[in-house]
């Protein structure tokens, strides 16, 4: 049985093509209100049409989500026609691809801009509402080439990773509200991605078969701080994970020391995921004081 969305309102942005676009309408078709966004009017005026054509509730505004007022309106306007906003889906994005040492600063800025301060501007202006009513979905859109990099995609993917380290704060913070945020990382053939894959590969990689996964993700039953990779219908999950280390102390030849054990550190057998930075932390103040009572006289 489908996954039922029925009295969520949902915001998804970048959803006049694409990704987006299967996003609202899977959503629209499992009941939820689902709020149109893009850059292009004509494009969100479609998306809203095809809702509502299939008997779903769509709302359409058309706003760049790099201007934060004119996101702030977005969201004020959504609390004043439907009451709530319980999803969002960060999905906007651009791609301005050039090997680093070619890239404009100025490309740089503004896929940074689109990508991570567009989730920012979102984010925040949904915040408050969240908290209010004790429930929230966020879905971040990530990418493997911020997980993993991508020749040819460093601002992209520089973005992509820093939408990772707003989730895992972010699921923090809102733990308490019954605020969950994930991070959706999909392969799709998109207009973003064209030409990038061949013909056979492209065929396979359908934003509906990334669809499920965002379901999922945004969903009443969403797990919280996961990174959640689609793409062909296959499905993983990536992990931030940490080893455990090695105490080597801080004499003078710490240095010939590391660089003799570092394969040890970089071995992933016994890696785990820690639930917050501080556990980086603990862990090494943990092997310092269990070094210095080692070497304590007895």
């Amino acid at each position: 049985m489908a996954l039922n969305f029925a009295g969520r309102v949902a915001l998804i942005t970048g959803a006049g093509g694409g990704l987006g676009r299967q996003h609202a309408l899977a959503l629209a078709a499992r009941g939820a209100q689902v709020v149109v966004n893009d850059l292009h009017e004509a494009a969100v005026n479609q998306v809203v049409a095809d809702i509502r054509a299939a008997g779903g509730q769509a709302l359409g505004i058309a706003c760049s989500v790099t201007d934060a007022q004119a996101v702030q309106a977005m969201v004020n306007e959504v609390q004043a026609q439907w009451g709530r906003i319980d999803i969002l889906v960060n999905n906007a994005g651009i791609l301005r691809d050039k090997s680093f040492a070619k890239l404009p600063l100025d490309d740089f800025r503004l896929v940074m801009d689109v990508h991570l301060m567009g989730a920012v501007h979102c984010t925040q202006a949904v915040w408050p509402l969240m908290v209010a009513q004790k429930h929230g979905r966020i879905v971040m859109t990530s990418s493997s080439s911020g997980l993993f990099g991508n020749f040819g995609q460093a601002n992209y993917g520089a973005a992509k990773m820093a939408l990772v380290g707003l989730m895992q704060t972010l699921s923090i913070e809102g733990a308490k509200h019954d605020i969950r945020v994930n991070c959706l990382a999909p392969t799709a053939a998109t207009q973003m991605t064209e030409g990038l894959l061949p013909p056979d590969m492209l065929a396979l990689l359908t934003p509906e078969s990334v669809v499920p996964a965002l379901l999922v993700l945004a969903h009443d039953n969403a797990p919280t701080r996961v990174i959640l990779n689609a793409g062909a219908g296959t499905f993983a999950a990536t992990h931030i994970s940490l080893t455990p280390g090695v105490h080597l102390g801080t004499g003078a030849d710490v240095d010939e020391q590391l660089a003799a054990v570092l394969p040890q550190l970089l071995d992933t057998r016994h890696a785990t995921v820690p639930q917050s930075g501080a556990e980086q932390g603990m862990n090494e103040v943990r092997q310092a004081l269990a070094a210095r009572g080692a070497d304590s006289p007895r």
